[in-house]
């Protein structure tokens, strides 16, 4: 069965009798904020989820489930032009996040064109790739699909500022590193079933 994280906070709310009001009073937020969590329009933030188990007297895995199904690997894809950035990168990604389905791209194209048949939950993205910019492959999957978490990787701090714009939630410098990428998962815009034991 599919259940966002909204609708697991609503049924989980409801069990647990509180109306949205009541909930909101007692983590000091307004009504309209809990409804617009409910709806999938904003998400909060770690530690308000934390707050929020509390409240509920839940586990946090039961609010943190995405709308893939249960038993579907979490999707994640990383894009580079340089194919040994990609093959030091790839048990990197599969140390940080074990058991997610990890596919590789050297060429942007095809990552974008698999992101239109795949629910791809996480993708780290190089951000110069010879003519394209990883930048506008960010867009491009978020316009695919708007919940993608995006984490950009390069060797250049000072594109650092250009990423934020393009609605990424995580910037890495290259080389990877295992406490790095773990690090940048605690801070996904859009928390994810199967990260740090979720």
């Amino acid at each position: 069965m599919n259940i966002t994280f909204g609708e697991a906070l609503r049924r989980l709310r409801i069990e647990k009798g509180f109306s949205q009001q009541r909930l909101g009073d007692a983590l000091h937020v307004d009504r309209s904020t809990v409804a617009k969590w409910e709806t999938g329009d904003r998400l909060p933030d770690a530690a308000m989820i934390s707050l929020l188990t509390d409240q509920l007297g839940a586990d946090v895995a039961e609010l943190l489930r995405t709308s893939e199904n249960a038993g579907e690997r979490l999707k994640v894809i990383m894009v580079d032009d340089e194919r040994i950035i990609l093959q030091g990168g790839l048990p990197i990604i599969k140390k940080a996040i074990p058991g997610a389905e990890i596919s590789l791209f050297t060429d942007p194209v095809e990552a974008v064109a698999y992101a239109r048949e795949n629910r791809v939950a996480l993708a780290f993205l190089d951000i110069e790739m010879g003519r394209v910019s990883g930048l506008n492959v960010c867009r491009e999957l978020l316009a695919i699909h708007p919940r993608t978490n995006v984490i950009y990787l390069t060797a250049y701090r000072e594109y650092s500022f250009d990423a934020w714009a393009t609605g990424a939630c995580g910037y890495l410098l290259k080389p990877l590193a295992v406490d790095a990428v773990r690090e940048a998962l605690t801070r996904l815009r859009y928390p994810l079933r199967g990260l740090g034991g979720v």
